[in-house]
This record gives C-alpha cells, structure tokens and sequence, in this order.
C-alpha cells in the first residue's frame, strides 16, 4: 500500500477510492441515491454563512452514516487538562528535560492515553483558547479513534513515525513533518516503537498561512508544498466494538460502534486533514545588519479577532546562513507581550546548546525576560563575523500565543521534568560597562 497525496493548501479536493471509480455524485452533493449505495454526509468546519474565503466544508460518501454509535459515555483521561486553575501561577522562566516515553511491556500506552497537557489558556466552551500537550506513546491505538470537537490538533512529531488514518486517507508524518487534524475529523495513530511528539490545540480558529505583506507573493511555507491524503476505505466489522473517542469540552467521551469509522468511498471539499514538511520551509532572513523579527520563521497561523495579533503562531528555526554585519546574532534578550512556548525536535538550539534538549521544551511567559545563556553571549559577542551556517542539523520550533499561558500540574510537578536550576544559565553574565 504506497500512500499518495495530493497537493496545495486549503484547496477544493476531490478523491475517490480507485477501488469503487465513479462512487462520487456527479455534478451535486445529496442525490437521492448515491453511487455504490453510499450515505451521503457533510463536515462543516465553518458556520454555513462564512464568507468564501473562510467557508470549510467537505462531503464525505460513506458506508454507513457517523451517527450510528451507542451514547457516548465519560472515559479515563489521564493527565489530559484544560483546567488552568490547579496550580498557582508561576511567571519564573520554564524549561523541562526531554519528557520520558515509558517502555511498552510495563506500560503500554497509545497516542489517546499517552496526551498530557503542558499549559494552556482560554476555553473551548467559549471557541477561544489554546493548550499545548506533549503526546508519549509505545502502541498503536486498536479499533479506537479519536476526533477533536474542541477545536484543531497541529501534531509536531520529535521522535518516531505516526502513521495516521483519517476518514479522508492516511497519512505517514514523520519527525521534521507536522501535521494538523482539523476539528471534527476521526483519526487513529498507528506507531512503530517508542513514540513522541508535541501538539498545539486552538479552540475557535482554523490554522491558515500568514499573509506575506512586503515580502511579496512568494516564500516562506509554500501552499502546493502541503499534503492532503486520498480517499482509503475499509468495510470492516468489529463484532467486539470499536470505540470513538470524543475530546468534548476538555473532556474526553467514548461511543461503541460495531464498524470501523474509516469507510469513506470517496469525498471533495476544502476542509481535511494535512501534512507539510518542514525542509520545504523557504527562509527570509537579514542579509545587512540586525535581526529581523521572528514572525518571519512564521510557518501556520491561527488569528485572533483583533488585526495582526495572533491567537497562536507555529514558527520553526530551520538551518539558513547567518550574514548579517556588525550583529550579535544569536537571538537578542527580550520581553515579549506573547507566551512563547519552544520545542526542540532535533539537534542543539543556538541560544542553549546545553540544557535545552530534543524532546524537552520551555515556556518564556508573558513579559518574562528570557534570551542567550552566558556561554553564547560571550562567544557570539567575540566571534568574527563571516558567513556561517546556522542551525544545521537542527530543527526548533515555537508555539507563540498573545494568550497568557498556565501551566498544568502535571507540567509544573507530576512530570518530575522540570528543571529546576535553568535559571542559573544566566547568574554568570557579568557587567561589561565602562563608563
């Protein structure tokens, strides 16, 4: 089974299963019969009244209709949260060791039961919020799926494979891809090993690319360089049940079913799931003096109401030549009116090449200073300045939000990852002045 793709951003699709040619209504999107006998079903992930360039939706022509489930009923979370009052507030800067993936015989756990939530802000009752969760996994998930009625998953893989199955085909996303399930869309994760990875979650806005502005109409992540999959069905009864899982309200739910979830024939539309490898990502970047801003490593963006000012931004730090003349150029020290949330999915980060660990991460909060550790400052500031590669071999990323970030319990004190002397990266700087 080769997985194949097709390709562009937010485009119309339409695909179906070559083993049922044909099976997608011609020229309308509810006959009264369908092809094959199929059921006929639409995935809104817009209100119906938005303007075009915002309307999503896409028609799925299934084998049996999604409502055909028992009740949902309450399922054992685990350290999944979006309780942001458990523990005090802590504005000190955060950084964790690379989170531990428990091994399989002792404890096995699938992408579902291996979800804990790091921090987060706002809620998805109000459609307006964010959280981010660490995903530690050691086993596929069997006759179980998930769907997200909250809001959108952006999955950043860091150490093993996902091979993702979703009603509109499947999808292998490896660590420097990412991927994002979009609300609503049932999805089961099948892992070959010791598996982790970091996910941001948006309640009330869909992730779209940022407007280019003065760069022009090309650069940065190109749409034809995203993925979407092809329409794979399978007929399969499941006599036992197979289980959906609902994330609802921060909860989580499940339904039995005696069929897989998974039996769509053929479907079009422009709202799906989708994949997009970070390599692709075309790097603007400072060829004279200074720093540009790094809302130019923007990758995803998922506004908010207000103009210019993000609801959460995805932004990578991917291997480019650093040139500039007369400039400090690790990134300059800084206090920031977003939360800055930092993972690491390979290789060593330029401002911390030591504690800062792939698969570990940080949190540099609300007006919190943060900026390079004492080693790089006195070395970048002495370095003679020719052009260099930066970042080779390395990939980082940020989750950046203008929503003030609380952490878990479990990321402040159950995980036992926290670092607590990171502070002291910074006890050696050391006063130059002279007047």
């Amino acid at each position: 089974f080769v997985l194949q793709y097709m390709s562009g951003f937010g485009n119309e699709h339409v695909s179906e299963d070559p083993r049922c040619p044909g099976a997608l209504p011609e020229g309308q999107n509810n006959p009264q019969v369908c092809p094959y006998g199929l059921y006929a079903e639409q995935l809104s992930g817009s209100a119906f009244t938005c303007p075009r360039p915002t309307n999503k939706r896409s028609w799925l022509y299934r084998i049996l209709p999604s409502v055909c489930h028992k009740p949902f009923k309450p399922l054992e979370q685990g350290h999944l949260a979006h309780n942001w009052d458990e523990v005090e507030p802590d504005p000190n800067q955060l950084r964790w060791k690379p989170f531990e993936i428990p091994k399989a015989p002792q404890n096995k756990l699938d992408f579902v039961s291996g979800l804990h939530t790091l921090c987060g802000a706002g809620e998805p009752r109000g459609r307006n919020g964010i959280a981010v969760h660490v995903f530690v996994c050691n086993t596929s998930m069997l006759n179980r799926c998930l769907y997200n009625s909250d809001g959108d998953f952006l999955i950043v893989p860091q150490q093993g494979k996902l091979l993702i199955t979703t009603e509109f085909g499947k999808m292998l996303v490896e660590p420097n891809e990412i991927c994002v399930i979009q609300q609503g869309m049932r999805f089961s994760v099948e892992v070959f090993g010791e598996t982790r990875g970091y996910i941001l979650e948006v309640y009330g806005a869909h992730f779209e690319l940022p407007d280019l502005g003065p760069i022009g109409a090309n650069g940065l992540a190109n749409p034809r360089d995203f993925l979407v999959p092809v329409a794979w069905y399978e007929d399969r009864q499941v006599p036992g049940g197979y289980m959906v899982i609902s994330k609802y309200q921060g909860k989580l739910f499940a339904a039995q079913q005696d069929f897989s979830p998974f039996n769509v024939v053929a479907w079009h539309g422009n709202y799906t799931p989708y994949k997009y490898h970070l390599e692709k990502f075309m790097v603007i970047n400072s060829v004279a003096f200074d720093h540009a801003d790094p809302s130019i490593f923007t990758v995803l963006t998922a506004k908010s109401t207000r103009p210019g000012v993000a609801l959460a931004d995805f932004v990578i730090f991917p291997p480019r030549w650093g040139v500039a003349n007369n400039t400090f150029r690790p990134p300059y020290y800084h206090r920031n009116c977003m939360s800055e949330f930092m993972g690491l999915i390979k290789g060593h980060y330029e401002a911390k090449e030591e504690g800062f660990q792939p698969g570990g991460a940080s949190l540099h909060s609300m007006m919190t200073p943060h900026g390079p550790d004492a080693d790089c400052f006195e070395k970048a500031s002495k370095a003679k300045l020719e052009p260099e590669r930066v970042a080779e071999g390395t990939m980082a990323f940020m989750f950046e939000s203008s929503l003030s970030l609380a952490v878990t319990k479990w990321g402040l004190q159950t995980s036992n990852r926290l670092d607590k002397n990171y502070y002291k990266c910074w006890e050696p700087l050391k006063s130059h002045f002279n007047p």
